[in-house]
Order: structure tokens, then sequence, then C-alpha cells
């Protein structure tokens, strides 16, 4: 296969330096000392841009995976936190008021904030200058979130950087981009000499050693594992050879999981018995020694498990030093070692592994034949090269940029132009409301009050808070120590001989009651729903998932409404995972047919609902039946759901325009007068949720200013004017009354404001990257509150 570096359209663009007009450059992705192969490759193309065109100003923006990010060093500039749209926002204004000619991105999905990484559109589409981005990652087959990602990183970038050949075919037929808009550039490397490995190899002592090198952050897709298993046959016929690999565990893998995958490492290679031949090097090492170790390699291994890699800077690196080069066939290898440039093995084949490496050390004549072809090809992709192509690449995007009709620029956005500015998460009052048991039910003011104990009720909607606030990028240690909590007291409720959960636990420690509600077990299921569904973590999928197939079929036998369409959001959310199950199918649609015979039942032209009485977390039932009905594809479902939350939603707006919900001292009966107080923050809720639900269905905009109502009701667009929520606290009172709110700050009214918000900031995240609504089929819904 023949390899260009530059795509024929842009050939004839040369860079000329002295006439360039790009002054300031910004360098926008990872950037060292984080450990990742992008922050690698940015901090690397930054300082060869740099070093190449001296006049140019470079700087980097980065992004932080971590609280309080690293300690970079003075060329970044700014920094975005990963999951914080504002930040996004704020790292644009910068970038224009910085003046900046040119911002290269580097793209990868995983290092973005957003659904597949979506925060990264709102920031591009808030500058004011041409963008070139460098695609580390392209997909065959990409989930709904990840087309539209793409498609927006295509329509906003003015050029599109990609490193391999395929990757300009995937971009032209599976992403319709231009053909004109592609550049191909290789991945860079350092630039070393062709040396004999003789030289390096005392300062590692492995001197009079073969030395086989594999280096790269390490996780479980590297396949580690099948070159250890190959080991014993090669060490057969060359006893000297020692395998070496180099690097950190993946920072995400030692989060996760610890250590757990290199200790799996040591202990096969002591059980091959081969363990006096490997060297584990439990470091991310800087370029000066990273190059020294690959000179002292004899032989480079790629083992990795991934076929859709359509990049490897270790790849690269080992590459272009002139190695011989055993490799799985991903895409980037397959590329790349294409003729006698290497060897390729079948994935997760020792004996294949264990064959091409022993052919290669017997035959010195071809190794070094291969050594010499990777080495030439390698010339052309060292970092001055490199540089001075992606000069070109800005230089013609700055040329199009300049032909075209301006792109209008506002200094300053009207109100309706900037997203709604939400209040910050205070998870003060909830730490100061949880102990090692759980979340405390009730309080006066702020303070806990003990004598009431704990329930099933608000430890089920603490544990759908964890996992909502996790997927947010959150406090992700805290919200796993909540969630853990959390999950706990749910098994602990569930009393094995009823297939019931318990609901109030008084501060001793003792169940006060013999089964809880209908409705908690409702609520329950919803919880234990989510963490099947959308838990990270596999001992929450596993516990969850137990109890839920214990707990659900009661929810068949139970008479209340609320319990049903509580039962069924978190249906929706195990089959998210577990979507072949079929007994929790079929009780989805027994569940739904039950709504929608009430709802037949009861409703009248001028009474669209369920029931004869409106009367409390009135919103679930529509919520439920929006949900299920888009999910299964059943139209009546849908339609019935969207006209009762519509006359709910009409009814409960006030003459002034405000949220009114239905007061809890009365109800609304038909026919009999409407209770307008106490007012309930768990309605504020269900509404929010319920209209966000439907807005995803339907991507009519009413549904969305719907929810943004029922929110501001929170902070005091209520028939008092007064904030019901205490920023001051971070807790929720619990209540609006006639003359006064409720000064006590309780879990279910706390719980109910930061589900409120953190659904609202998921939908406004959303709706800021992509700029239209979403429909549900293509925007993966959280219903957040039970």
């Amino acid at each position: 296969m023949h390899l260009t570096l530059f795509p024929t359209e842009t050939a004839e663009r040369v860079y000329l330096k002295e006439t360039s007009k790009i002054l300031k450059i910004a360098f926008v992705g990872d950037h060292l000392p984080r450990k990742c192969g992008i922050a690698t490759f940015t901090s690397d193309l930054l300082s060869s841009v740099a070093h190449a065109c001296p006049h140019c100003q470079c700087f980097a923006v980065s992004v932080n995976d971590i609280p309080g990010g690293y300690e970079y060093p003075d060329v970044v500039r700014f920094e975005i936190e990963e999951q914080d749209l504002s930040s996004y926002l704020r790292a644009a204004d910068f970038l224009n008021i910085s003046n900046v000619d040119i911002v290269c991105l580097q793209h990868e999905f995983g290092i973005y904030g957003g659904p597949a990484g979506g925060h990264i559109l709102a920031l591009l589409r808030e500058l004011r200058m041409p963008v070139v981005t460098t695609l580390h990652t392209l997909l065959p087959e990409p989930e709904p979130d990840q087309r539209r990602v793409m498609e927006g990183l295509i329509s906003l970038s003015t050029r599109l950087v990609v490193m391999a050949d395929r990757g300009r075919q995937m971009l032209e037929d599976i992403y319709q981009a231009p053909p004109a808009k592609i550049d191909l550039i290789l991945h860079g490397i350092p630039d070393v000499g062709f040396v004999d490995p003789t030289y390096f190899k005392d300062q590692f002592g492995v001197e009079g050693k073969v030395v086989l090198l594999t280096f790269g952050l390490l996780s479980p897709n590297k396949g580690i594992e099948y070159v250890l298993n190959a080991l014993p046959g090669i060490l057969r016929e060359f006893p000297d050879v020692v395998y070496i690999v180099l690097g950190a565990t993946h920072p995400n893998e030692l989060r996760e999981h610890g250590e757990a995958y290199r200790l799996s490492l040591e202990i096969l290679a002591k059980k091959n018995k081969i363990d006096k031949n490997v060297i584990f090097y439990n470091q991310f090492v800087d370029l000066e020694n990273l190059k020294e170790f690959i000179g002292a390699a004899d032989l480079y291994i790629t083992p990795y498990l991934n076929e859709k890699q359509i990049t490897s800077g270790t790849l690269s690196y080992a590459f272009g030093a002139g190695k011989a080069v055993v490799s799985t066939p991903y895409w980037h290898a397959t590329d790349l070692l294409a003729e006698e440039r290497g060897v390729l093995v079948p994935f997760a084949d020792a004996p294949a592994i264990t064959r091409e490496v022993t052919a290669l050390l017997r035959d010195d004549t071809r190794r070094n034949a291969m050594r010499k072809n990777a080495y030439r090809l390698g010339r052309d992709m060292i970092w001055s090269n490199v540089a001075q192509l992606y000069m070109n690449s800005f230089e013609g995007s700055r040329l199009e940029v300049a032909a075209a009709p301006s792109r209008k620029s506002l200094v300053t956005k009207t109100l309706d132009q900037k997203p709604r500015e939400l209040p910050v998460t205070n998870l003060g009052h909830l730490w100061r409301m949880t102990d090692s048991t759980g979340l405390y039910q009730h309080a006066n003011f702020s303070i806990p009050n003990f004598s009431e104990g704990h329930c099933t009720d608000d430890n089920a909607r603490a544990f759908i808070l964890a996992v909502l606030l996790d997927e947010q990028g959150e406090d992700p240690d805290n919200m796993r120590m909540l969630a853990t909590t959390s999950a706990a007291f749910l098994n602990h409720a569930f009393d094995m001989k009823t297939k019931r959960f318990h609901n109030h636990l008084s501060f001793d420690r003792r169940w006060v009651d013999e089964q809880g509600s209908e409705d908690c077990q409702g609520r329950a299921l919803w919880a234990l729903g989510i963490g099947v569904g959308r838990s990270p973590f596999r001992s929450f999928q596993m516990m969850a998932g137990q109890l839920f197939a214990l707990a659900l079929p009661a929810l068949v036998g139970f008479t209340s409404p609320r319990a049903w369409a509580f039962g069924l959001i978190g249906i929706h959310e195990y089959l998210r995972r577990l979507s072949g199950d079929s007994l929790v199918t079929q009780i989805r649609e027994t569940l739904t047919c039950r709504l929608m015979k009430l709802f037949d039942a009861a409703s009248h032209p001028d009474w669209q609902w369920f029931e004869e009485e409106l009367s409390y977390d009135n919103a679930k039932l529509a919520h439920a039946l929006i949900l299920s009905g888009q999910a299964t594809g059943q139209q009546a479902v849908l339609e019935r759901g969207l006209r009762a939350l519509r006359w709910l939603t009409e009814l409960q707006m006030s003459e002034q325009g405000h949220f009114r919900p239905i007061g809890s001292n009365g109800f609304y009966r038909r026919g009999g007068v409407r209770a307008t107080f106490d007012q309930q923050p768990i309605e504020a809720q269900a509404t929010v949720s319920a209209c966000l639900e439907a807005f995803r269905a339907t991507s009519d905009i009413w549904w969305y200013e719907q929810a943004q109502s029922a929110f501001d009701w929170f902070i005091g667009s209520n028939d008092l004017g007064l904030e019901v929520y205490s920023p001051e606290t971070g807790g929720c009172r619990d209540g609006l009354h006639v003359d006064r709110v409720n000064s006590n700050q309780g879990a279910e009214s706390t719980l109910a404001f930061l589900l409120s918000l953190a659904e609202m900031r998921s939908a406004q995240n959303v709706m800021t990257s992509f700029k239209k609504p979403i429909r549900l089929e293509e925007f993966s819904s959280f219903s957040a509150s039970p």
C-alpha cells in the first residue's frame, strides 16, 4: 500500500513563513503532564510547530479529567473542566478575546464531556477563527450520539486531519465529509538515528540479551497476556530473550480497577516460568528516556486487541525509529506495516506471535531489511516535517475563511442567545443529612432530625442522584460513596421472605413497618433499574440486577398507578442494558396496558387524566406512558401520555404564567375545589422530569419551556415570589404555604431540587452543544426523579 502524507488537492499549498499572516495558534486537547496519548501528541505537535515557526505564538487549552487539574507548564494558558459545559464556553470567549488566528483541535471521543464528548461542539460553535481538527478516532459504526458529534465536527471545522488513508476514506464514505476538506498527515515521531540496539542495552542491564519491547499506558485491551503466553515458545529457541513492558497503568484503569491487570500479568509470567525474562517498568517516561528504551529494542510488539484503532502513537514511534515490528492487524498497523515494513499476526493468537517472532530472530537479513524500510518511511514522519504540513493546513484554512463571506460574530449576546444560568450544585446539605446508614428523612430547619430516622423512598432517590451526577462528572469519589451507601440501604430494606421493601428505619436501626407501601416498592425498582442500566460499576449492576429480579413480580399485583409508573421507568432503564429479558418486557407491556385503560376510563374532554383526583407526584403517570410509548414504538401510548401531560401542565400554569402545582392541602378532585397550597417540591420535580421527556420525544421546544418554568418555581418564580431552594445551605425547603415557605429542609425536598437541577443541566448541555432538539431515539435520556 502506498502512503502519502498530504492529499492531492492540497499538495500545491506550500507554507512560506516569510509571507504567512498566522501569528497565534491555540492547540485544544489534552497536554502533558496528563498521562494519555492525546496529551503526548498535543504537546509534541505544539512544540514542533513553535520550533518550526518561531514568529508564531503557540499555546494550549487543556482539558482536565480530575479535580484540580495538573501542574501544567506555562504554555497551557487555559484549562477546561471535562464535564463542565460552561468552562467550554469560557474557553471560547478566551480564544476569541485573545485574537487567535487558528485553533488546532485534537479530537478523541473520550476526552471531552457531554454525550459522546458533545461539549466540544459548544466551544467550536462560538469561535470566530478557522479550526483545523485532527481526528484520532474514526468509528465505522458510530452510535447516534457519536455520529452527531462527528457531523458537528465536520461542519464546524475548516479542515480535517487524518493520519491514515483509511481514515480519509471513512470520512468520505461514512460521514459524507467533503474530500477537499481532508488532509492526510501521518502521526509525528521524534527524530532518532538508525543505530544498533546494543548501544543502549547496558543502561537497562540487558546487555547481551535479545530485547522485545511493548510500551504505552497499560490496560486490558493491550493484549500483553498473549505475548507472555508466546514467550515460553520463543525462549526454547532463544533463551536470551528479555521482554520489556514499559508504561504506567492507564489512569482510567487505575481509578476503576487499580493495578489488577498488571498484577494478573505478573502472575501469568510466574505461572509460565518466564519471570526471569520479563521486565515491567511501571512508569510514564519522558521523551528522552523513551527514545533510549526504543533504541534498545531488537523487535517491537503491539498485541492490541481492538481492530478499529486507526492511530497508534506507540507504533508510530517504534516504526519510525527503524524497529522490526510484529503486530496484530488493527487498522493503523495494517496500513503502516504493509509492503514488508512489518509482520501481522491474528488477534489473541499466542502461537502466531511465537512463530513470527522466532522467524524474525532467525532471519537477520529479513529483519534488517524490514527495519530499513520502516526507517526510510519514518523520515517523512519526523515532527519537523509534520509541523510543516500542519502549517500548510493552517495556512490553507486561513485563506479559505478569508475568501469566504464573513461569518456573523457576536461580541455580546442577548439573553435568549445564552444558555440559561443554572444554580451551582451545592451538596453540602445532602452530606449533612447522610450518615453511614443512609439519608435521614427529615430536618429541623437545616439540622437532620434523627428521631424520624431513614426511609427507603429517599435513599432510592439518593442513589439515582448519585448515578446521574457521576455521569456528569460531579465529584466521582463522593458520588460513588453516596451510591454505595444508598445501594446498601436498599439491599438491607428488602425482605427476602415477602419480596417487599421495608420503608421506615428508626434511628436505633429497627424497621418500624411490616412492609413499605406499593409506591415505595415502585421507587426502589426505579432506582434498581438505574443501577442496572446506568451505573458504570459492575458491583452496582450485579446487586441491582439481583434485587430487581426478586422485587419486580410483586409489582404486577399492585393497584397503585404511581407504583406502576415508577416501575415502568425502572423497567425502561433496566432494559437499556438487558433488552433481551422477555419477562421484564412482558411486565412492561402489562403495566402500560393498565395505565392506558385507566386513562381511557377516567378521561373526559375537560378532564384528561388517569383518575378522578389529582394528588401527588402527578406528572409521573404521564411520564411513564411517554417513555414507554416512545421506547416501544407504540404511538397510541405516547399520544395519551403527551395529551395527559399537556392538560396537567396547562392546569398548573398560573394567570401570571408561572408554575403553580396542585396543593397537598386537599389536592384536586374532579368537580371540586382545587387546593392551591401547600405546594410541594416533588410536584415541581415530577413536572420537570416529565416535560423534559416530552421534549426529547417530540423535539417541541414548548415542553422544554414548561420544564424550565417548573424548575424556576424552586428559585422564586411562584405564587409568593420566595425562594424554596436555599443556595446558602444547599437544601430545599419542604413546601410553599399560603403565607410563607416551610423552613424545614428535608431529604425529599432537597433531592427534588438536586434531581431537577441535574436533569435541567443535562438537557441544557445537549441543547447548547448541538443547537437543535434531540429526539429520544438519538439522545440517551435520563429520567431522574422518583
